[in-house]
């Protein structure tokens, strides 16, 4: 199979979706990548790199959308790209079509294969796919929300872990997901005060287990969700239902009760965020203020970090890009469910059940097209 790995033209976007390494698997399992020129720059890695790996470097995207049977991206393909996507092409990225409709027409008409990292899913509910990403951007949530609550960012000049004397500052996470204990081991090492909400009480008697002693599990319920945005100074949104959008747990009018100066870091704006006053925002104008209320509303958070990200999404990419490569997509969703969950829209029908119940699409089951 032809591979093709696009050079990233979303703003600020600095991953790639394969490493040298990568294209070296792909060589050794006789199928040839072709990346697109400079694609691997911002993460560290030159074309010599990927021409000694084995790939061919090809200078345009329109290119490599003509030659590739199954494309590679990160984020997901903008306006620049609507049309050069080919029907019965493949196409492996994060997607979160859910909060886009647009793009859910685009890949409707395209009758392309558009299988998304995001929903791709073990049978014990985990995403295995999404999960490197999310690990990072929780990290990152607590290290930019440190960095917002200082006064020279606009904040109210606290430190996390306050100092002696001085009591820490109150860390309230909303998800208790892959994001959300990332965040909590983070904050608790700074030594905040850190309180993780989630409505699996299996994940909590989890978390309780695995979290350190600053750290308190509660049942994400209005009443606790209310209380403890009153006495918030970091709010990290970490919410994720599978392929479809973030329910809207604080509302505008939360804004007001919570105190002046409390940073909101919505992790879940990629779903259209859990904030309702949330808004996509870029690593070069990260946050905005309402209600003298900070929101970090980055929808690329691991973008920040392109080395360490895109290590960590080609280890998990990887295995399945090679199923679908050697098996062709159908028969790797006929022999792999957890590739088969990824499957979002085949051939102009949507084969996620999030996405139709999004927008009030019709879907229809992924088994019934194979």
């Amino acid at each position: 199979m032809k591979i093709g790995v696009l050079k990233e033209i979303k703003r600020e976007e600095y991953r790639v979706a394969m490493t040298p390494a990568g294209v070296r698997a792909m060589k050794e399992n006789g199928h040839q990548a072709y990346v697109e020129t400079g694609a691997g720059a911002g993460s560290g890695f030159d074309d010599a790199a990927y021409e000694k790996a084995g790939a061919q470097i090809v200078e345009t995207p329109d290119k490599i959308y003509e030659i590739a049977d199954l494309i590679m991206h990160v984020k997901e393909p903008l306006a620049s790209e609507y049309e050069l996507i080919r029907e019965g092409q493949i196409l492996f990225t994060f997607l979160h079509l859910a909060a886009d409709r647009n793009l859910t027409r685009v890949l409707i008409k395209s009758r392309c294969i558009a299988v998304a990292y995001e929903t791709v899913q073990k049978a014990d509910g985990s995403l295995p796919l999404l999960a490197p990403m999310s690990e990072v951007a929780g990290r990152l949530a607590i290290q930019q929300g440190a960095r917002y609550l200082e006064k020279p960012s606009g904040g109210p000049g606290m430190l996390l872990g306050g100092a002696p004397g001085v009591e820490p500052s109150q860390v309230v996470i909303l998800g208790g997901g892959a994001v959300g204990a990332q965040a909590a081991k983070i904050a608790a090492g700074f030594g905040a005060r850190v309180y993780v909400l989630d409505i699996n009480l299996d994940r909590l008697r989890y978390l309780c287990d695995i979290l350190p002693s600053n750290c308190f599990m509660l049942m994400a319920d209005s009443e606790n969700i209310e209380r403890l945005l009153r006495q918030a100074d970091l709010v990290v949104g970490a919410v994720l239902i599978p392929g479809a959008k973030a329910p809207r747990l604080i509302s505008r009018r939360m804004l007001k009760i919570m105190k002046p100066g409390t940073v909101i870091v919505d992790v879940s704006v990629d779903q259209g965020g859990c904030c309702e006053t949330s808004r996509p925002t870029t690593h070069n104008d990260p946050v905005f203020e309402i209600d003298k209320i900070i929101h970090y509303c980055v929808a690329n958070m691991p973008g920040a970090v392109p080395k360490t990200s895109t290590i960590a999404l080609t280890n998990a990419t990887l295995p399945y890009a090679l199923e679908i490569a050697n098996k062709g997509w159908k028969k790797a969703f006929a022999e792999n469910p957890e590739i088969r969950c990824g499957a979002n829209i085949i051939n102009g029908d949507i084969v996620w059940p999030g996405v139709g119940q999004a927008f009030g699409m019709k879907w229809m089951n992924v088994e019934k097209l194979l």
